[in-house]
């Protein structure tokens, strides 16, 4: 690898566009290609930082066989990640790729028989692992700060879904489905968090507010705007998520929460709050003085991480996996999120989509098949 990694981008919408920004602070970092069929992308990219002049490709395909880059960033459309994955993994680049991994649990599979020969890494971009007071409360958690750990809760309240090229997010046949498009990263941390797969899925959700009356040949949007899903895992411990796009109003958006026999903890964004909460020995008589609410015992701090030079949409943490992205292309280490793992997120959320739409529980394994 070289001093400076050269990167070919195939799909130049606004995370792609992120990814360049994220680059571009790094350093050690240029990209050399960019490939995205709408000419407004490309040039939006190419145009994004002084001093990189990439090379405009309308087809994936050309970029790939340019002989212009050392790695690849995918960050197309949900439902053209399988195609494109495919001609990539055909080439001995390492990958990162965006979530969700793909739309289709099959074609996920097929990807994953795909890699079994490959040496070089293909990374599923999970970023929400790193930011810096999710990132601290998961050491604390893996630490056992808080004991053995019984729940995870994930609560969500946003805007709508943003505006992309032809809107195509506003059809779960794009998408995935909400729950796969926003919420993998939310089921990958449940898993990552307790260590362990997801077993059952129970969810609760419409499409209540959002595009309601938005019309594209006729018609009209079909994706979720709010839901409440329950995972359950194999140990007993459990894990809820509280979803809501239209809550925008807000002081912290999202509210991650991991509870322990020992205590508690409790990661806020935007404000970047951890709070680190003990519990009283409610053996002792003299601890029944120091009821729930008093904040008796929480020690709270602002979380940041000094590396991160571009913060960027998600609190740094597209930086820092950036970093580790490249550190592993150095050092010829493995991947921290592989595919596997990618496309176990994508079927906790299709899991929580068809119990939406049965009204009854779920098992991963009947969404996973063989990979279950």
């Amino acid at each position: 690898m070289n001093d400076k990694i050269r990167y070919g981008l195939i799909g130049c919408g606004s995370m792609g566009r992120e990814h360049i920004l994220n680059l571009h602070a790094m350093g050690g970092a240029e990209v050399t290609a960019v490939a995205d069929p709408h000419a407004a992308s490309r040039d939006a990219a190419a145009a994004l930082v002084d001093g990189w002049r990439p090379r405009l490709f309308e087809r994936h395909a050309d970029l790939l066989g340019s002989g212009l880059c050392d790695a690849l960033i995918i960050a197309s459309p949900n439902h053209t990640h399988a195609d494109v994955m495919r001609d990539a993994l055909a080439t001995e680049l390492p990958i990162l790729v965006e979530k969700p991994l793909v739309t289709d649990i099959a074609d996920g599979l097929d990807l994953l028989q795909r890699t079994q020969a490959r040496k070089a890494i293909t990374w599923v971009a999970q970023e929400y692992r790193y930011m810096p007071p999710v990132a601290e409360m998961i050491r604390l958690a893996h630490a056992g700060e808080v004991g053995r750990i019984h729940q995870v809760a994930i609560r969500e309240h946003r805007e709508p879904f943003y505006p992309k090229v032809g809107d195509w997010n506003r059809f779960t046949a794009n998408t995935g489905g909400t729950l796969v498009e926003k919420c993998c990263h939310y089921f990958n941390l449940m898993e990552f968090i307790l260590g362990e797969p997801a077993q059952r899925v129970f969810a609760s959700g419409g499409q209540r507010v959002n595009h309601l009356d938005e019309r594209y040949d006729g018609r009209t949007p079909d994706i979720l705007d709010s839901a409440y899903v329950i995972v359950e895992f194999a140990s007993g411990a459990r894990a809820s998520l509280d979803l809501c796009m239209f809550a925008e109003n807000s002081v912290d958006n999202e509210h991650l929460v991991v509870v322990g026999d020992e205590g508690k903890l409790e990661s806020l964004l935007p404000s970047l709050t951890l709070r680190v909460g003990k519990r009283a020995d409610w053996g002792r008589r003299e601890a029944w003085g120091q009821p729930s609410g008093t904040g008796r015992g929480v020690d709270t701090r602002r979380v940041w991480d000094t590396r991160i030079r571009y913060a960027g949409a998600h609190f740094g943490a597209s930086y820092i996996e950036h970093q580790k992205f490249a550190a592993a292309l150095r050092s010829g280490g493995p991947a921290e999120i592989g595919l596997e793992e990618g496309l176990r997120a994508v079927a906790v959320g299709m899991a929580a989509h068809r119990s939406v739409d049965t009204g009854l529980p779920v098992r991963v394994a009947d969404v996973l098949g063989e990979l279950a």
